[in-house]
């Protein structure tokens, strides 16, 4: 029921997550429903644009439909429709601009593109009394960034992946190692009864003072160390390489994010995105800032692909004057500026 509340409906479909959500005043959600996809892309070990998108097809309607009724509200309650726009996979993308198009055509009310970085980096808003200016490393799937934000809307990227990003490193080393799909939460569980210390795998340093990270030189060490370890029939302990492999991975992450904060002042440091739910680098960030730098992280559920971090962002972007029209579309590689 409508109570004065600026209401937002979210909807993202960037990869293989099906989700909507209704978030009053930007902060306030009532409702995130995410519909996963990972039984029908497990058995291929990683994410099927093509599957991706019919699965969209199949469910978007329903999961907004779900989103409204638990958040207590009709169509003609929304005040504004949020969508993921970019970056993505193309199909996946367009199934939730469409479907958002023809919503804010219906219902005659105001649409705004959202970028997905933006959308993570923003989920440290929800269920936070949080403002900027903050850095911002944000770690998933398909993105490695460290981004200053100076202010709602005001982006500077420090530092970017120059090939793989973190998450999906974490996917290839999982596969490799036999462990499953998505890989990320699989290597962190499993880390925990390994040594890190065991193998020392390599940690990219970029020439120049440079902020980026690279991940494809230590992903080719760990497939490098099996396939060695393989062939002169030498035991390899899984919890140990995974344990290193997420060590390596961890250290780049957090002294390159510890540098950023220093170079543009800042004291206080976010993590956003599906890796940001790694327990050993929130633990690391942690311990290495040593109560200097206040550390903030989304809880897990919000780390992943969801919603409500998009309804945030797009309430936002709205706020400042910012609007889309019926001839938004969705791009692959969509910059956040």
């Amino acid at each position: 029921m409508k109570d004065g509340s600026f209401i937002t409906l979210g909807i993202e479909t960037s990869c293989d997550e099906t989700s909507a959500a209704v978030v009053t005043d930007g902060r306030n959600i009532l409702s995130n429903i995410i519909l996963s996809q990972t039984e029908w892309h497990e058995r291929f070990g990683g994410v099927v644009p093509e599957i991706a998108s019919r699965k969209h097809l199949e469910s978007i309607c329903a999961v907004v439909e779900k989103a409204l009724l638990e958040a207590g509200v009709g169509f003609k309650d929304v005040d504004l429709v949020a969508v993921t726009n970019g970056p993505g996979l193309i199909g996946a993308l367009l199934v939730g601009v469409s479907y958002a198009k023809a919503v804010a055509y219906a219902i005659k009310k105001p649409l705004i593109g959202v970028n997905h970085i933006e959308g993570h980096i923003y989920a440290n808003f929800l269920e936070n009394d949080f403002e900027p200016p903050f850095v911002c490393l944000v770690v998933s799937g398909g993105h490695t960034h460290l981004i200053h934000m100076r202010d709602h809307g005001l982006y500077e990227v420090l530092g970017r992946t120059l090939d793989d990003a973190a998450g999906e490193a974490f996917d290839k080393i999982a596969r490799a190692l036999g462990l499953g799909y998505p890989g990320g939460p699989l290597i962190d569980k499993i880390a925990k009864s390994g040594d890190e210390n065991a193998i020392a795998f390599p940690v990219a340093h970029i020439k120049d003072g440079a902020l980026d990270f690279s991940f494809s030189g230590l992903k080719s060490a760990v497939l490098n160390f099996l396939n060695n370890s393989r062939q002169r029939g030498v035991q390899v302990k899984v919890e140990d390489v995974a344990a290193s492999f997420q060590k390596a991975v961890v250290t780049a992450l957090v002294e390159n994010t510890l540098e950023a904060a220093k170079r543009v002042n800042s004291k206080v440091i976010a993590l956003a995105g599906g890796v940001a739910a790694n327990s050993r680098l929130r633990g690391e960030l942690l311990n290495r800032t040593g109560g200097d730098l206040e550390v903030r992280f989304p809880p897990v559920k919000l780390c992943t692909d969801n919603a409500a971090m998009i309804a945030c962002a797009g309430y936002y972007r709205y706020k400042q004057g910012f609007s889309s029209d019926l001839f938004l579309d969705a791009y692959a590689n969509l910059r956040l500026f």
